[in-house]
C-alpha cells in the first residue's frame, strides 16, 4: 500500500514523502480501514512539526481522522461489517491506503452524508460543541472568538447560532465578513478597519460578555481578552499566529478575568460517554438539517501531500483540504 510518512520533524513541506509500506493486520478490537478521504487539520501539521501536545515515534504516518471503508475485522469485533463506511478520529496514520484503528473509535454514518463531510465529521465539530458545553453560557450572555474564518471558528458560530447563543466573530481581514456572510454567520468584525473596537462594542450592546476564544495568539488574544466583561474567561485553544500571547495585566486586574487552556482530545478522552453521544447525535443532526456546514477546499492524493499542504496554509481557504488515495 501507498502511504505518507516522515522520519524526523520539521516543516510539512520539507519532510513529507509518500512512500511503499506494509499493510497490517488487525489485533483483537481492531479494523483495518480502506481510506477514501482524510482532511488536513492544523494539529497535523503541529504534530508533522513536533510542536503539538504528543510527539509520535518515528518515523510516522500523520492524519487522524478520515471516513473509510472496513476492510477486516480484527477477533472479538462485532460493532461493525466489512464494507461499513464509517467515520474514525483521533486515531494516528490516516494518510494512508490502509489503516488499523480500535473498533470502538468507529462512528457507522448515514447513508445521505457525503464522503467530503464524513472526513471532517467529528475532529472540528466536536471541538466546537465541546467548547459551547464547557462554556455553558447562561441567557443574555455573549461569546467573542477569533480567527472566526477557520473551522472552529465557523462551527463555533452556527453551532452557537442553532443554540440560541450569541456570538461576535473577529476577522483579520475585512473580505473575511463576506466570506462568512456566504454561510449565513452574521456579527462579524474586521480587525484591519481602524474603529473595529468601536464597532465591536456596538455590537454588543448590553450583553454581558462572558467568555471569548481564542486560536490565535499574539496579539489577538488581547483584542479578544478586550471586549471580556467583569469575571470573563479567556480560553485559548489554538496559536496560529503565535506561541506567546500579549495580555495587558490591568483588564485581568480589575475585570477579575480569568485566562485557561482548552485540549480537545483530554476534554474528549476524559467526556463522560452518555454527554459524548449527546453531543456526536447533535453534530449529526445539525449537519444533515443543513444548521451547520463542513465546506471542502479540494482534494488531493497522497502523493499530492505537499501540494495539499500548501493549499492547506493558504489564506483566505475555505473548507478542508482533503487527501484521498
Amino acid at each position: 500500500m501507498r502511504s505518507v510518512s516522515h522520519d524526523h520533524f520539521g516543516e510539512p513541506a520539507d519532510v513529507l514523502q509518500t512512500v511503499a509500506a506494509e499493510a497490517l493486520a488487525p489485533t483483537a478490537g481492531e479494523v483495518l480501514l480502506r481510506l477514501v478521504l482524510s482532511p488536513i487539520h492544523h494539529h497535523d501539521l503541529w504534530t508533522i512539526r513536533g510542536s503539538y501536545g504528543v510527539r509520535p515515534e518515528l518515523p510516522a504516518v500523520p492524519g487522524s481522522e478520515a471516513v473509510a471503508i472496513v476492510e477486516q475485522l480484527g477477533t472479538g469485533v462485532d460493532s461493525v461489517a466489512v464494507g461499513d463506511r464509517v467515520a474514525v478520529t483521533g486515531v494516528p496514520g490516516a494518510w494512508a491506503e490502509l489503516f488499523i484503528a480500535p473498533a470502538d473509535a468507529l462512528l457507522p454514518l448515514p447513508a445521505e452524508l457525503p464522503d467530503d463531510a464524513a472526513a471532517q465529521l467529528v475532529a472540528m465539530p466536536f471541538s466546537a460543541v465541546a467548547l459551547l458545553e464547557h462554556l455553558d453560557l447562561a441567557s443574555g450572555e455573549a461569546l467573542v472568538q477569533n480567527a472566526a474564518t477557520g473551522a472552529v471558528g465557523r462551527l463555533v458560530a452556527q453551532f452557537a447560532r442553532a443554540r440560541g447563543l450569541r456570538v461576535i466573530s473577529l476577522v483579520r481581514r475585512s473580505s473575511g465578513i463576506e466570506e462568512l456572510a456566504a454561510q449565513g454567520i452574521d456579527d462579524v468584525i474586521a480587525t484591519d478597519q481602524e474603529d473595529w473596537e468601536e464597532q465591536a462594542r456596538e455590537m454588543i450592546g448590553d450583553a454581558h460578555v462572558a467568555a471569548g476564544l481564542d486560536s490565535v495568539g499574539g496579539d489577538a488574544a488581547g483584542q479578544v481578552m478586550s471586549l471580556l466583561g467583569q469575571g470573563g474567561r479567556l480560553v485559548v485553544f489554538g496559536a496560529m499566529g503565535g506561541s506567546t500571547m500579549a495580555l495587558p495585566s490591568g483588564p485581568i486586574i480589575f475585570r477579575n478575568l480569568t485566562v485557561e487552556g482548552f485540549w480537545g482530545a483530554r476534554v474528549s478522552a476524559e467526556m463522560n460517554p452518555e454527554v459524548r453521544h449527546r453531543l456526536l447525535t447533535e453534530i449529526v443532526t445539525r449537519v444533515l438539517a443543513g444548521e451547520v456546514t463542513l465546506p471542502a477546499a479540494g482534494t488531493f492524493a497522497l502523493d499530492e501531500v505537499v501540494d495539499a499542504v500548501a493549499a492547506t496554509l493558504t489564506d483566505g481557504r475555505q473548507g478542508k483540504v482533503l487527501l484521498r488515495p
